[in-house]
């Protein structure tokens, strides 16, 4: 690494992406620390570099013009032959894309407020006639005081270009799981693209996962077009029901549906937020993680499974003598006993008591079609149940969903065979058969046996 870039001093590399390395400086000028993004041109591939080159100019132009809180400030920019740099506010923080796996994710107000200030910040960009055009996790910085720096408008547009004039629009750009219908159909973009993105970043935010996957590229443009999300609510059961209009909205395939501006956006995200906990429950999900990892019954699943376990079921605290499931009840609602006892029974006739890492319910969710209860399930005692979502389970990754089947298909094989032991015990004393059959595989005669 040089030591210098112009006058900057370099202290670290920051990162790295496929066109771009960005360094930690000091400029001594204004005696603080920035972030340099040093692009290198190539003559071995000239169109890539005047891409480049126009990208980086972009970026430059239009970062410069944007003065605000969330949206991180452009302070230089310097072309060359064979490299241009940008120099920037630096953040101390990390980027966005750290929390959104299913492990890792952020508390609900914090994911809310987050995306309340980037709906704020695009707003004030597309009044200043500009459109990001590529919100995404790793555009997104967030410093030691959980505030939002949106970065990156290397592919921005320019809505105050005069027609007829060179356009900054690039066919292509973006990143495919965050675009927006017209954005993958390369239809005119207005600021309302940057709002479905920052609709997709939230739901993954919130549930760990995107709102649309796919094998390949095809049939992630189709299901952008055509399909519709599923619910957040029922991906995440503990999340407030107030969420799922929200991003039901911002990801409207019809623009005329979707909020017209970040400024709405974020009044309704403010009004739903009164229903979230402000408390930080990250020390509570890793230690309800640290639970399950315990017991028995979640022995084969791995960490990354059981986080998103987590996610779909909620962890309740049941007083003794409640009726967990009632025979004749229509629904497909199972969990898994953490700590006390329930009591299974049929018709008053008690079947069975059940203690930590036993499953209940089990049966109507692995039917097909019946969803009926046939048994009665109450607690004994003060009961810690982890209920999970049987439609956000079906909603879940592939892996969860086969792990859960194989796990309930054998507690009921272990159950059925416990079954046929008290069977036996009641039964009548056995025919005792022959130990072989005739050598021609026939039933031997009769008056053979």
């Amino acid at each position: 690494m040089t030591e210098k870039i112009g006058k900057y001093k370099l202290i670290r590399s920051l990162g790295k992406g496929a066109t771009a390395v960005v360094y930690l400086a000091q400029d001594p000028d204004a005696n603080r620390q920035v972030a340099i993004k040093l692009i290198k041109f190539s003559e071995e591939n000239a169109a890539m570099s005047r891409r480049l080159r126009k990208l980086f100019l972009t970026e430059d132009s239009i970062g410069r013009r944007l003065d605000h809180p969330n949206i991180v400030k452009v302070y230089d920019a310097v072309v060359e032959k064979d490299h241009a740099y940008l120099v920037m506010e630096f953040v101390n923080g990390t980027a966005l894309d750290k929390y959104c796996s299913i492990s890792r994710l952020l508390p609900m107000h914090r994911v809310t407020g987050i995306i309340f200030k980037c709906c704020l910040a695009l707003d004030y960009a597309f009044k200043c006639g500009i459109v990001h055009r590529d919100i995404k996790p790793a555009n997104i910085l967030i410093d030691t005081n959980d505030e939002p720096k949106i970065t990156d408008f290397g592919l921005a547009l320019n809505l105050q270009k005069e027609a007829g004039t060179e356009s900054t629009f690039i066919m292509g750009v973006g990143s495919p799981a965050y675009m927006s219908p017209e954005q993958v159909k390369a239809y005119p973009l207005n600021q309302q693209t940057d709002l479905y993105s920052l609709g997709v970043l939230l739901f993954q935010l919130l549930t760990g996962r995107l709102p649309f996957r796919a094998k390949n590229a095809a049939q992630l443009v189709y299901q952008i077009v055509n399909m519709e999300a599923p619910s957040v609510t029922a991906l995440n059961p503990s999340l407030p029901s107030g969420l799922d209009p929200i991003i039901v909205k911002a990801l409207e395939k019809d623009l005329y549906n979707r909020y017209r501006n970040g400024a709405q956006f974020a009044k309704d995200l403010s009004a739903v937020r009164y229903q979230m906990l402000e408390e930080d429950q990250t020390q509570q999900d890793q230690a309800h993680f640290e639970k399950l990892r315990k017991m028995p019954f979640f022995q084969d699943f791995e960490d990354i499974e059981l986080w998103e376990v987590l996610r779909i079921s909620v962890w309740r605290e049941i007083a003794a003598k409640v009726v967990l499931i009632r025979e004749g009840e229509n629904h497909r609602k199972f969990g898994v006993i953490i700590d006390g006892f329930v009591e299974v029974s049929i018709q008053g006739r008690v079947i069975c008591r059940l203690g930590s890492s036993e499953v209940v319910g089990e049966m109507a969710f692995l039917h097909p079609s019946d969803s009926q209860r046939h048994a009665t399930v109450v607690t004994l005692e003060s009961t810690r149940f982890l209920e999970i979502n049987s439609a956000a389970l079906e909603l879940s990754a592939e892996e969860v969903r086969e792990r859960f089947s194989k796990v309930l298909i054998t507690k009921i094989l272990e159950r059925l065979r416990e079954a046929n032991k008290v069977l036996a015990n009641m039964g009548q004393a056995a025919v005792q058969g022959s130990s072989s059959i005739s050598s021609s595989g026939l039933r031997p005669p009769l008056e053979l046996l």
